[in-house]
């Protein structure tokens, strides 16, 4: 079967918009939007146009190039998880995840419309898998054995995989502040705590609006028409959201167990505190009783003395004071 009309893969395709055309016999290629012909593309091959930014404003000729049904190029502006289905053709929105730095996540909107032999993606801002994917795919690959359905799959797995990032980023920032609350270098944590909270709610949110679309994709009524093979992709895919969500609900009891930690510290570093302040108060005290017994007004030699007795009884507590300090060190009272 004739493929589509194609540009050298050293050189950029002709016209302000291409697609990538992954062959099974390893002749991929970026294809110009005018050159493409869904009646040209064999069932070896699988056609993947990422409009990223202002190519988004390419949507139309897309839609007409591609000859969607009426209305599907009209959802493409949602930005909350969504499944539409229309006919052999479906659209599914997702929000990946992307950590902004210190913790602080945010979503990117990526859309995805797959059909015969064909997969666009649609987002407003880049996304760092998408990328990833492009550069490892940049020269031949099999790719083009996969349906478009499986392609879908994938892309939408690697979409989960941002979450097991940020999942990875929160840990790594919980790892830090509780090193630093076991080194005593954060007494005061209570506004990192707050922050870590705010972060793991952040993505339980973001993950949870997930449910209904993955769910959906892996019940059997789900394009039953696509095989087995692209119904267990999804099914798989299903389960690897259920450990995304998983790992998404841990990070409170992360948060909670920091929380725990640092209580737990400052517990102990008040019991530090008491101890030497009861310390303290039980020496004062001997040497009080020892003041007031020579304070006493008793005929005893000691007190016909003079300044020799004094002397005696200031050194006989400094030393009692001192062999108190020694043994509470050694007993690690203080």
């Amino acid at each position: 079967m004739e493929a589509p009309a194609s540009t050298d893969s050293s050189s950029p395709a002709e016209g302000p918009l291409a697609g990538r055309l992954f062959d099974l016999n390893g002749d991929d290629r970026d294809v110009a939007l005018e050159a493409v012909s869904l009646d040209n593309i064999s069932d070896d091959q699988l056609l993947w146009i990422d409009l990223a930014g202002q190519q988004m404003r390419d949507l139309p000729r897309v839609a007409q190039q591609l000859k969607w049904p009426d209305g599907l190029a009209g959802m493409l502006s949602g930005t909350t998880p969504q499944l539409r289905m229309f006919g052999d053709t479906f659209l599914v929105t997702v929000v990946a995840a992307r950590n902004d730095g210190q913790l602080r996540f945010s979503g990117t909107v990526l859309s995805i419309v797959a059909g015969r032999n064909y997969v666009v993606s649609v987002h407003p801002e880049p996304i760092d898998f998408i990328r990833e994917l492009q550069q490892r795919e940049a020269g031949n690959s099999e790719i083009g054995v996969l349906s478009a359905q499986s392609f879908v799959a994938s892309l939408l797995d690697w979409h989960l995989g941002s979450y097991f990032e940020a999942v990875s980023d929160f840990e790594a920032a919980d790892e830090r502040l509780e090193t630093g609350i076991l080194d005593g270098r954060h007494r005061d944590c209570l506004h990192s705590l707050r922050e870590l909270r705010k972060a793991a709610s952040r993505l339980r949110r973001m993950l949870s609006a997930h449910r209904g679309v993955f769910s959906a994709m892996a019940r059997p009524d789900f394009l039953p028409s696509a095989g087995e093979e692209s119904n267990e992709h999804y099914r798989t895919l299903d389960g690897h959201y259920h450990r995304a969500w998983d790992a998404v609900e841990g990070t409170r009891e992360i948060v909670i167990g920091s929380f725990e930690l640092f209580s737990n510290q400052t517990a102990l570093r008040t019991n530090d505190v008491v101890r030497g302040l009861t310390f303290v108060t039980v020496l004062i005290g001997v040497l009080a009783v020892i003041a007031g017994v020579l304070g006493m007004n008793f005929e005893a030699p000691i007190f016909k003395t003079g300044m020799t007795g004094l002397l005696v009884a200031i050194a006989l507590m400094l030393a009692l004071a001192a062999a108190g300090v020694v043994i509470a060190k050694w007993r690690e009272w203080i």
